[in-house]
């Protein structure tokens, strides 16, 4: 049985005042995936903005 069918089973035992904190669990680990991957993109931003902030840049793209 696959992971997805288990949780719909154990789902189905939960009682329906705990539906709230599951469906809060669930959109944490969304959110939580999300932010891991963009975390690269960002992480990076500090170290390159000394390059992406110089004259020498400006200038070379200019034209587009």
């Amino acid at each position: 049985m696959e992971a997805r069918d288990q949780i719909i089973q154990e789902l189905d035992r939960v009682p329906s005042q705990h539906y709230r904190k599951i469906l809060d669990f669930i959109r944490s680990l969304t959110l939580t995936s999300a932010v891991s991957d963009t975390t690269p993109l960002y992480a990076s931003e500090s170290s390159l903005r000394k390059d992406w902030l110089r004259p020498e840049e400006d200038k070379a793209w200019a034209d587009l």
